[in-house]
């Protein structure tokens, strides 16, 4: 693989090369480098300064927080990589300055380098003006080319201002959040933005501004309170991170499965696709990557996030429904083994085969309309609290066990009802009281769906009318009850003269 020198890369017309071409005016494969090209490569363009960069923004960070002041704001704006380059080029003016046998010109140098701090100060100020306003900032510059050609070097860069850019969260963005909260779902704001951004992004959207830079994920934050945080409890809290990369988001989802969270992560570019196959529930937005859809579990095809909270709503009716459907058949189960079977060993009665198995397809019916029953999700994240479960359908089932050997009793041992109610006794008469004993059990049988399907009382689960209505729905009934008497005997005598 042959070598490329610095003046080599200049000449390739970067604007309009294909695709194809760009792995072989680099002179390399797909592959990438060779340990040699690479070692090339790094003497012509030096080593990366990154590290340097992020010591030097830590730095930064620690003096602005230690105290709020002018002075320490204006050298923070001045302690960063472009007021680097003005620092040097202030020095190679110095260096020009006294050349040439010629003395200083010592009021043109300091008027340069005041200009010079004046508007990378005011740049800077300006730029975090618009970040606590929720705005990205687009520097424009300007160039003079007397020639007029792509190949001509022009005149040097001129510095023009800043441009606001503003990406609005959608219509309904807000009230998408709004509900996921009110459903008991954590949303947190993972983004590559500034912090000030994030933040303000968060309190347009109504969420926490609780949010932290990506630094303090590595453990690096300046703040002591923060620092002294575990990395996992800091993820767990925070309302979100800024100036996050792929590998924060990664860690961000593994530190709150770690917490034991069922942890769904949204996004729509190659940089979330590590994050989105990590979550449990990994959601590709609309207009995504393929590498994002590839890597998800659920592909949106429409804008918006509002299906997310009718998927949260949809499961939830989907959990509470087999809830309801294990609490009942665990609690008829119960009651019907061992209610018959209390009444057969004490008693000895002989029941009816045709009527338990009439019982048995009864309950059937009723459990097969659970799968379809409008049910009311739950307002908070649910589990499967077995305990619970159980507790509540061997509970249930054995009360109405007893209750149905408490009805034997009274029905077939004493005149309770034919005292109570004036009413023939049945004692001694097997049929009758098989028929009441099975009218019995079906009753609560059938009832017992309302108790196991509600979370509340079962009488106020569904709200009624209200009386208002309920009176005019009788008046109405009423009155049209009167004509029928009429048609019957208009249609008597049309037909019998």
């Amino acid at each position: 693989m042959a070598n490329i020198s610095l003046d080599q890369i200049k000449q390739v017309d970067l604007e309009n090369i294909p695709v194809e071409e760009v792995f072989t005016q680099l002179k390399c494969s797909r592959d990438g480098l060779t340990h040699d090209e690479g070692k090339k490569r790094l003497e012509i363009f030096g080593p990366n300064k990154l590290e340097e960069k992020k010591a030097n923004s830590c730095l930064l960070f620690l003096c602005v927080c230690w105290v709020e002041s002018k002075i320490l704001k204006f050298l923070g704006f001045m302690w960063n990589p472009l007021s680097w380059v003005m620092e040097a080029a202030a020095i190679m003016a110095i260096v020009l300055a006294n050349g040439g046998d010629r003395p200083p010109d010592w009021p043109d140098f300091v008027g340069i380098v005041v200009l010079l701090i004046i508007n990378a100060t005011r740049a800077h100020e300006v730029i975090d003006n618009f970040a606590n306003r929720g705005l990205r900032s687009l520097a424009v510059a300007r160039q003079t080319v007397p020639e007029k050609t792509k190949e001509s070097a022009g005149s040097p860069w001129e510095f023009v201002g800043l441009l606001p850019l503003f990406d609005p969260p959608r219509h309904d963005s807000a009230e998408t959040i709004r509900r996921a909260i009110e459903l008991g779902v954590n949303v947190k704001m993972i983004t590559g933005d500034q912090l000030a951004i994030g933040k303000e992004t968060a309190r347009r959207l109504g969420m926490g501004t609780d949010m932290y830079p990506s630094s303090s994920l590595l453990g690096q934050s300046t703040d002591a309170s923060i620092a002294s945080l575990p990395v996992e409890e800091l993820v767990e809290k925070a309302d979100g991170f800024a100036g996050v990369f792929p590998e924060h988001k990664y860690e961000i989802v593994k530190k709150l499965q770690e917490r034991n969270h069922i942890c769904g992560m949204t996004g729509d570019g190659v940089n979330d696709a590590p994050a989105l196959k990590r979550a449990d529930i990994g959601i590709a937005v609309a207009d995504s990557t393929d590498a994002a859809r590839s890597a998800s579990d659920i592909v949106l095809t429409e804008p918006g996030l509002s299906v997310i909270v009718s998927a949260v709503l949809t499961s939830r009716a989907i959990f509470q429904r087999m809830k309801n459907y294990t609490i009942y058949a665990v609690s008829i189960t119960i009651r019907i083994v061992l209610g018959f079977m209390l009444i057969a060993l004490i008693w000895e009665f002989d029941f009816s085969p045709f009527m338990i198995l009439i019982i048995a397809i009864l309950n059937d019916g009723t459990i097969m309309t659970i799968s379809k029953d409008r049910v009311k999700p739950s307002p908070r994240p649910d589990s499967w609290k077995l305990n619970e479960i159980f507790a509540t359908g061997v509970v249930l089932g054995t009360y109405l066990a007893i209750v149905s050997v408490i009805f034997f009793w009274l029905m077939a041992e004493t005149d309770f009802f034919s005292d109570l109610f004036g009413i023939q006794t049945i004692v001694g008469n097997d049929n009758m009281i098989n028929a009441a004993l099975y009218l019995q059990v079906s009753i609560n049988s059938q009832a017992l769906i309302f108790v196991t399907r509600s979370r509340g009382w079962s009488f106020l689960e569904r709200p009624g009318i209200g009386w208002g209505w309920a009176g005019a729905i009788w008046v109405f009934s009423i009155v049209t009850y009167f004509p029928l008497d009429v048609l019957k005997f208009t249609i008597r005598l049309a037909l019998c003269p």
